[in-house]
């Protein structure tokens, strides 16, 4: 199972970017995808899910909540995290994050930085 992230970098505040994480390995459509982000000297919180399932109900931090939306296509093995308005609190290096048969998977991670 492999999990790659994509999407990092520096942002102006205020600012937007999208975050993506291709899946291979495991059947992507059976799978509930989370995003989760670790500050510098802080420790890795969750951000957001997205079940499976036509409805691919949707959750979020409160941190985060009207700022970003995740969201899924099956057809490609993706998730995103779409941020908008971001803050220099959303620095973060951002993880990718799904379980399948009692094991938990991670992609490497992706930083992104908020800053002028």
């Amino acid at each position: 199972v492999r999990l790659v992230e994509s999407g990092g970098g520096l942002v102006q505040p205020g600012g937007s970017l999208t975050l993506s994480c291709v899946v291979s390995g495991l059947t992507f459509s059976s799978h509930g995808m989370t995003w989760f982000r670790q500050a510098p000297g802080e420790e890795r919180e969750w951000v957001s899910t997205i079940n499976t399932g036509a409805d691919g109900a949707t959750y979020y931090a409160d941190s985060v909540e009207g700022r970003f939306t995740i969201s899924r296509d099956d057809a490609k093995s993706t998730v995103s995290l779409q941020m908008n308005d971001l803050e220099p609190e959303d620095t973060a290096v951002y993880y990718c994050h799904t379980q399948s048969r009692g094991r938990e998977y991670w992609g490497q991670g992706t930083e992104v930085t908020v800053s002028s």
